[in-house]
């Protein structure tokens, strides 16, 4: 079965860095284009970065660009999300997706505070 698991997330304060995780499994993850997403409270699910099967292209959010890092390591199915300078308007569940099959599978999504 197509599983996205996800680990890294915690508390951190303000400037400081932290990296996700999400292990994949159950499908092709070399040909599949891989997606972060967050959602805070009360505001809707937005995009925050994107990367391609192979890693050659990137895209991000502006609100995260030159702080947050995508890359991925198609040997261990696993893609990641580096974040620095972490703000605390940066909180929130942070959701990976595999762009797959009709709909795509989003991971269980884990929680980021960005608090002194």
């Amino acid at each position: 079965q197509v599983q996205l698991v996800e680990s890294g997330g915690g508390l951190v304060q303000p400037g400081g860095s932290l990296r996700l995780s999400c292990a994949a499994s159950g499908f092709t993850f070399s040909s599949c284009p891989m997606r972060w997403y967050r959602q805070a409270p009360g505001k809707e699910r937005e995009l925050v970065a994107g990367i391609s099967s192979a890693g050659s292209d990137t895209n991000y959010a502006d609100s995260v660009k030159g702080r947050f890092t995508i890359s991925r390591d198609n040997a261990k199915n696993t893609v990641y999300l580096q974040m620095n300078s972490l703000k605390p308007e940066d909180t929130a569940v942070y959701y990976c997706k595999a762009v797959f099959a009709r709909y795509g599978y989003w991971g269980q999504g884990t929680q980021v505070t960005v608090s002194s």
